[in-house]
């Protein structure tokens, strides 16, 4: 069970470590950052375009999300490659929960599609992404973060905040 007390990241931190529980803000922050920076500029991305899930309007919805789905379909190919190709050891649930993800956006994309769901879903299914993404990034994407580091510079990366008052 993680801790659910609020706490101030430190400016520097190992990439390993989960992000505090108290980070559950909808816009991107340094408090996201892993250390591998072809991951984390993916991952600032996904926070842009889920963004525009939670706020579509019916008249945005289908291209919101069909933006995100190419976002995503992209994202976790690139991550699911760097899995097999080093052969990252827990590799199988990873993979796993981005097929999930994607079915999930492919339904609520064809939904919209023939017209059987709109905005509304759109922005729920947003919401969720912000729900899950948080512990798939502190857990299993920090994980391959830091393996990613020690393949292509040997060691663990190394994660510089800024600290806003």
């Amino acid at each position: 069970m993680r801790d659910q007390t609020p706490s101030r990241t430190p400016p520097t931190r190992d990439a390993s470590a989960p992000t505090p529980a108290s980070d559950n803000s909808l816009a991107w922050s340094d408090a996201r950052l892993l250390g591998f920076t072809p991951m984390d500029d993916v991952h600032e991305e996904f926070y842009t375009l889920a963004l525009k899930l939670v706020t579509c309007s019916d008249a945005s919805a289908a291209d919101s999300i069909e933006r995100f789905e190419q976002h995503a379909i992209s994202h976790f190919e690139q991550e699911d490659e760097w899995m097999r190709s080093t052969n990252f050891p827990p590799r199988d649930c990873h993979i796993d929960e981005h097929a999930a993800v994607l079915k999930s956006v492919g339904e609520v994309k064809q939904s919209v599609a023939q017209g059987k769901a709109g905005a509304d879903v759109v922005r729920n299914l947003g919401m969720a992404l912000f729900d899950w993404f948080p512990g798939h990034a502190d857990y299993l994407d920090s994980a391959l973060a830091a393996w990613m580091t020690k393949q292509t510079m040997g060691g663990k990366p190394i994660v510089l905040r800024r600290t806003l008052a």
